[in-house]
């Protein structure tokens, strides 16, 4: 039975020192708020598995959560680095932090085999590839019918999976819309799923050709989360603020301003943050 939960119930009771947790979402749907409740509930010693990680991580990461980072490509989409990701790899502050970096097919692939219960993924790829040299967990086989090298990387099998969706109804059913990444897959791979939304309805509605329905078999947990996307975007919701992501480069760069930023914006308690929001 899939649990309707309030945003820092959901995150205290499936998010735990030590676990892998993945929060995906690609361009748009990315789980802020629920990274956010991370950051306030000082969850530590996390696997932080995404493709693509960007602003959410770097926060994450900033804010001492992190032990590990499982991941394809990490920096802050159309602006640049991502400097608390860079600060913890190069100073080791506020921790350090280990990577395990693949390419965007071989995450893909990854989550797939998750999702069917494979031990592995095979794919054709890294062939002349700098990663091969740095992640042991790339290796090569030899397909036994073609005689081909193809690529095989570890299945990824989260702990728990995080994803932000437009609606969910009353029984725990998702409906997602837009552009869908690999929402469905981590799901299907993770040992639990939590989905923040953006409504709890009556009915999903007729769903757009580009959608996405993730049953309430596959969901652990629903979570309310109005505009819990921010600053990314929620298609038919709300836009991408594109100037925050390019403001945050000045914010991340440096620790002081780095953490008075989060300390203004995310640490607040719930009634200090709406309170500042109505004004």
């Amino acid at each position: 039975m899939t649990e309707v939960l309030s945003l820092p119930e959901a995150i205290g009771r499936y998010v735990h020192d030590g676990m892998s947790v993945a929060l995906e979402g690609f361009t748009h749907l990315i789980p802020f708020a629920a990274g956010h409740e991370i950051i306030r509930q000082q969850r530590r010693d996390l696997t932080l598995i995404r493709m693509t990680p960007d602003l959410i991580y770097d926060q994450l990461i900033g804010m001492g959560c992190a032990r590990k980072l499982i991941f394809s490509w990490g920096g802050n989409p159309g602006v640049g680095s991502l400097h608390r990701l860079r600060d913890a790899v190069e100073n080791r502050w506020p921790r350090p932090i280990e990577l395990e970096e693949h390419s965007h097919a071989a995450m893909a692939n990854a989550y797939h085999a998750g999702a069917a219960g494979l031990p592995c993924a095979i794919l054709r790829g890294y062939l002349g590839s700098d990663l091969v040299g740095v992640n042991p967990n790339i290796r090569f086989i030899t397909c036994p019918f073609s005689g081909e090298q193809l690529a095989a990387v570890p299945a990824l099998r989260p702990d728990l999976a995080i994803v932000h969706a437009q609606r969910a109804d009353r029984q725990g059913n998702v409906l997602i819309e837009g552009i869908t990444g690999v929402q469905k897959e981590v799901v299907l791979a993770a040992g639990r799923a939590l989905v923040t939304v953006e409504e709890i309805a009556d009915d999903l509605r007729a769903p757009s050709p580009n959608s996405c329905i993730l049953p309430h078999w596959a969901v652990s947990a629903i979570a309310l989360a109005s505009g819990g996307a921010r600053p990314s975007y929620a298609h038919g919701y709300y836009t991408r603020d594109n100037a925050f992501y390019t403001a945050w480069d000045a914010i991340a760069r440096e620790r002081e301003t780095f953490l008075a930023w989060m300390q203004e914006h995310v640490l607040m308690k719930d009634e200090e943050l709406s309170a500042k929001n109505a004004r």
